[in-house]
């Protein structure tokens, strides 16, 4: 009688320990994966980071167990093009009843970057019936990365990181009308440069005579009501001062720099005391019952792990403050129990 009493009580702790299990998460989400980007649509989440080589789909109702989630590769480039290399910062998108897909690539040189665009007009972007509609650029047809597409009064934008020139030194973010989700309509306007302490950290070049590459990067609009923010990346991802900024849109003319307030400081930055390096090129979710804020980013468990594969995807909630800015509070540790979104 004792030994089926002590059974069951191993089974009811078995049974807790699995119920708390599935109540909550930790950190990092996989065990590496840059530019996390994900996108809710009839009860499924859809995930995507940067593989370099490929573009992979991750499926699944619960972003927190992103590591069982079903996933699927949807597409190797051909060899020997001009984007079959360095695959960067995929983001899919619905738009007009379809799916889309955006990225950066190049040939095997970075000065040759540009971003490009893929389209499933199934209802299951799971299918693997992408179609590559080619690259997708504004008239100057300068280097570009980190595309990201989103309306604003009912018309469609993309907002990039790019260069002023053709030659490295100065990564800015620049906006765009487009005519269909893989066409830009008219000129490019530059609406963010890297000018603050904060935002220049990053020489590449003569650490003896240093060369500042200052980087603007990973742009993504989070709206509020009415209000409207662009939270960009800022300092080189090299660094462990890489960070998030936030631009806030003041003015009517959403393609003009002076619609747009700069934060002075940077919203969301490496916590060393919680063992949080680089925290950035971020995204946003919301709870599948659309309550909860969540912000998904990369970043380092140790600092001068730069751009490789140690960067991995997190996730945490966020709040809004009184006056409608976003709260994102600083990167929470590694292996510290959050509760799943709620559902």
């Amino acid at each position: 009688m004792i030994k089926i009493k002590n059974l069951f009580c191993s089974f009811a702790i078995m049974a807790m320990a699995l119920t708390m299990q599935a109540q909550t998460f930790t950190n990092p989400l996989l065990p590496s994966g840059a530019d996390p980007w994900s996108i809710y649509k009839d009860g499924y989440y859809y995930y995507m980071h940067t593989a370099q080589s490929k573009l992979v789909l991750w499926k699944t109702k619960d972003l927190a167990d992103l590591a069982n989630a079903e996933k699927i590769t949807i597409y190797v480039p051909p060899t020997g093009t001009s984007y079959s290399k360095e695959l960067w910062a995929p983001e899919i998108h619905f738009l007009e009843n379809k799916w889309y897909v955006y990225f950066a690539a190049d040939d095997g040189k970075n000065e040759n970057h540009r971003m490009h665009v893929l389209e499933n007009a199934s209802a299951n972007p799971m299918n693997n019936d992408w179609t590559f509609k080619g690259k997708i650029a504004d008239k100057t047809d300068k280097w570009a990365i980190d595309g990201s597409v989103f309306y604003h009064q009912n018309k469609l934008y993309m907002v990039w990181s790019g260069w002023e020139g053709d030659e490295n030194g100065k990564q800015e973010i620049f906006i765009a009308r487009m005519k269909n989700p893989y066409t830009i309509k008219g000129k490019r306007y530059k609406i963010s440069s890297p000018q603050l302490e904060w935002e220049l950290h990053g020489d590449l070049k003569n650490r003896e005579n240093p060369t500042h590459v200052s980087v603007n990067e990973g742009p993504q609009i989070l709206n509020n009501g009415d209000k409207t923010f662009l939270i960009y990346s800022a300092s080189g991802c090299w660094t462990d001062f890489y960070a998030l900024g936030m631009l806030t849109l003041k003015g009517n003319n959403i393609l003009s720099a002076n619609s747009w307030i700069k934060s002075p400081q940077p919203v969301f930055k490496q916590s060393p005391e919680n063992g949080v390096y680089a925290p950035g090129h971020n995204s946003f979710f919301t709870s599948p019952d659309g309550k909860e804020n969540w912000i998904l980013y990369h970043a380092n468990s140790e600092p001068g792990q730069g751009c490789g594969s140690f960067r991995s995807p997190r996730a945490q909630k966020f709040i809004w403050n009184k006056d409608g800015t976003p709260n994102f509070g600083e990167p929470l540790k590694t292996n510290t129990n959050i509760n799943i979104p709620s559902k």
